[in-house]
């Protein structure tokens, strides 16, 4: 999905908005090699591509504390 940076905007606080959390900016960021090249406050207008996210697969054994 596609949105568009408004007044203020920075990729982290459009990421809070679009996903609920700032954990993946870092994949936006891959999404969006150009975005590296614009100032932290983006420019009104920006088109910003917004990845599906794969939920993450538990690593490792559950611990349980009594059996």
């Amino acid at each position: 999905m596609q949105i568009i940076s408004q007044q203020g905007d920075t990729l982290d606080l459009m990421c809070y908005r679009f996903y609920g959390h700032t954990q993946n900016v870092e994949t936006v960021l891959e999404a969006n090699s150009k975005i590296a090249f614009l100032p932290p406050i983006l420019p009104i207008g920006t088109l910003v591509i917004m990845p599906d996210l794969v939920p993450a697969s538990p690593s490792g054994s559950t611990i349980q504390l009594w059996d």
